[in-house]
């Protein structure tokens, strides 16, 4: 990342959701201000000077998209819908008023900042974020990793579990954390976790010993 942490605007009215969101993105690195509405919007966006923007569409007042075709007025900043309309026209307004990406609750917060990472580095206001543990490198911008100096082929959902874990090396991480942060709070399958898990580590063993290890009645964990 730059020296200089990029800013996050977050405007959602579910204190939970803006909460968490939040507190992910200020994991990551990032500077966050957020709020429930679109109330004094653009003193707001004038003293934090955003980066980015995540809005929901429903909200008390004006609605996302009355807030995005504002903030696009302002200049270029990226702008990414969180909401749960998910019809076809419902995308369709959400990118006609400016989006740069659109998307659905219930969602995965691990979705979350690989898109936020994505919409940055495209508007040049984010370098590429690497992560390099051991003979193991991810480059979260790109989605891509490296074991050994060989190409991961990994689906979406292995690379944000590896990204997942990865950050939290050292620490166990629980199935049920795991369902929430990579599928979404939406899913309770813990089968989902043990299957890509599998897969996993058949991909990152083919070039190194294992590093995805289970605890035995607590989850799994990375050590290098």
């Amino acid at each position: 990342m730059p020296d200089a942490p990029a800013r996050v605007l977050v405007i959602e009215d579910e204190a939970a959701i803006r909460d968490a969101v939040a507190t992910a993105l200020a994991d990551a690195g990032y500077q966050v201000r957020g709020q429930a509405d679109g109330a004094g919007l653009r003193c707001l966006a004038e003293a934090f000077r955003p980066d980015l923007a995540i809005l929901d569409i429903t909200l008390p007042g004006p609605d996302g998209l009355a807030l995005a075709r504002g903030l696009r007025t302002g200049g270029d900043l990226p702008i990414l819908f969180l909401t749960a309309r998910d019809g076809l026209d419902d995308r369709l307004a959400g990118f006609a008023a400016g989006a740069d990406d659109y998307l659905v609750k219930p969602f995965a917060l691990a979705e979350l900042l690989v898109r936020v990472h994505a919409l940055l580095r495209r508007s040049g206001r984010l370098r590429s974020v690497t992560t390099e543990a051991g003979d193991l490198v991810l480059d979260e911008s790109a989605s891509a990793a490296w074991r050994a100096g060989q190409p991961l082929d990994l689906t979406p959902t292995e690379f944000r579990l590896l990204a997942y874990l990865l950050a939290r090396r050292g620490r166990t991480v629980s199935k049920a954390e795991l369902l929430t942060q990579v599928w979404g709070y939406g899913s309770y399958d813990p089968n989902l976790v043990e299957v890509r898990i599998s897969s996993l580590r058949r991909k990152l063993e083919t070039d190194g010993p294992r590093l995805v290890r289970t605890v035995h009645g607590h989850g799994y964990t990375v050590r290098i």
